[in-house]
């Protein structure tokens, strides 16, 4: 079983430097110890509204992962704006994602059995960049397909259902995880690559870390929170080894 990736979400260290209109905490600064920890790469999500990161960041971001040879992975919209910002920094990957202005956080995956008339021309026209091109979606084996026939590369597995349903200590959590199996499985069936994210903390991180066709992980806003108490560097390396373990256990 082959090496699991992490990448570090940082927009909610933007959050807080917006909270107060200072300089501080930076961002970048955040990517730059989490990849001295053990990330494998940064994930910035872009918003319409801008509420945490800002274009400034995505610049500097884009200029210090592709000195350090680190993927960056730009979260964005399906929008003329988001695509023609993610056209102009080619970052690694570009991650579309849903979003309404009022939500607090991303609140389920892409449809893009109901999107694909805008879908497909933005999936080609990035490709066409040589973006490596990633949909964000529920585990749901139809819309597997459906990010299969519009072009995409990648596909990135809601997992926040899952992850609540174990923190509330639902019984639906462990067919929830048996629908992020099957909906793995069937992505790696269409030669897609699995990534996961959303929700995942040190409770939840073992059981998606055990999917065999899981090959990325992006994880923010937990690790930025355990930061407060422990340090964003050392809550990244415990974060790697719970995956690493996972995987070793796995493969065992």
């Amino acid at each position: 079983m082959s090496r699991l990736r992490l990448g570090v979400n940082i927009d909610h260290v933007a959050t807080v430097r917006n909270a107060r209109g200072e300089g501080y905490p930076d961002p970048v600064r955040a990517a730059e110890v989490a990849l001295a920890a053990g990330a494998d790469g940064i994930t910035a999500h872009l918003r319409e509204d801008r509420r945490h990161i800002s274009d400034a960041d995505i610049d500097q971001l884009a200029v210090i992962c592709r000195r350090r040879g680190r993927p960056l992975n730009f979260e964005c919209a399906v929008t003329p704006e988001m695509e023609a910002i993610a056209l102009a920094h080619r970052p690694h990957a570009a991650c579309l994602v849903p979003e309404r202005r009022e939500e607090v956080t991303t609140e389920g995956g892409l449809n893009v059995l109901r999107g694909q008339n805008a879908i497909a021309p933005a999936v080609r026209r990035l490709a066409a960049a040589g973006i490596r091109v990633s949909l964000f979606i529920d585990a749901d084996e139809a819309q597997v397909a459906a990010a299969k026939s519009v072009g995409a590369q990648v596909v990135e597995l809601h997992t926040g259902a899952y992850c609540e349903a174990v923190r509330e200590r639902r019984p639906q959590a462990e067919a929830l995880l048996g629908n992020l199996r099957a909906a793995a499985a069937r992505a790696a069936e269409f030669g897609l690559e699995v990534h996961a994210g959303h929700g995942i903390d040190y409770e939840t991180v073992k059981p998606i870390a055990e999917i065999p066709e899981v090959a990325e992980l992006n994880i923010g806003h937990f690790l930025i929170g355990e930061a407060i108490f422990i340090g964003l560097g050392p809550a990244i390396q415990r974060m790697r080894a719970l995956m690493d373990e996972a995987r070793a256990s796995a493969a065992a």
